[in-house]
């Protein structure tokens, strides 16, 4: 098993366990994703985006509502004003020794370790858009992320991630 952790910063020596801002309740842990998950994170750190998959159980209404226009199983929508910052965002993908690191979130992929960490290596990532093509995601733009958050958590749709929700564009429906 591979396991990454993705910063913005060219540098990062060590990784030391901290206090996630979001999860006030757990001790000092370092996050890593696993490899089939890290296309989640091919994105600037603060860029708000909803992961979503084809999965079993949708209705038919809602695979055609959701999926109706792709043959892809993935689709990531993120807001139109990040484009650019998407485009011009390098990436650096740390990879760190699985030994330590326990499972917190199978089906986001998401591990934890409680002890600090040395990176086993370091590989840029300049072009993230190119990345997803690669994998065969479909990636959408919209001005505004709202409607979509409030069908998906409306659906049956179970195979979903929302991320960095909170700096999502205000939703300015009437």
């Amino acid at each position: 098993m591979r396991l990454f952790h993705f910063s913005e910063e060219s540098v990062i020596d060590v990784f030391v366990p901290r206090v996630k801002a979001n999860r006030t309740d757990m001790p000092p842990v370092v996050w890593a994703i696993d490899e089939e998950h890290q296309f989640t994170f091919f994105f600037p750190r603060d860029c708000p985006r909803i992961v979503y998959t084809r999965s079993e159980g949708l209705t038919p209404e809602e695979e055609q509502r959701f999926f109706g226009t792709t043959a892809a199983n993935i689709v990531i929508t993120v807001e139109t004003g990040w484009h650019e910052r998407i485009r011009q965002t390098t990436l650096y993908r740390y990879e760190l020794s699985p030994e330590s690191f326990e499972l917190f979130d199978e089906y986001a992929g998401y591990y934890i370790s409680k002890e600090t960490l040395v990176p086993l290596a370091v590989k840029p990532l300049p072009d993230l858009l190119g990345l997803l093509v690669e994998l065969g995601i479909e990636l959408r733009f919209t001005p505004n992320l709202h409607p979509l958050r409030e069908a998906i958590q409306q659906s049956s749709l179970r195979d979903y991630g929302i991320h960095r929700f909170q700096n999502a564009q205000a939703d300015t429906r009437p």
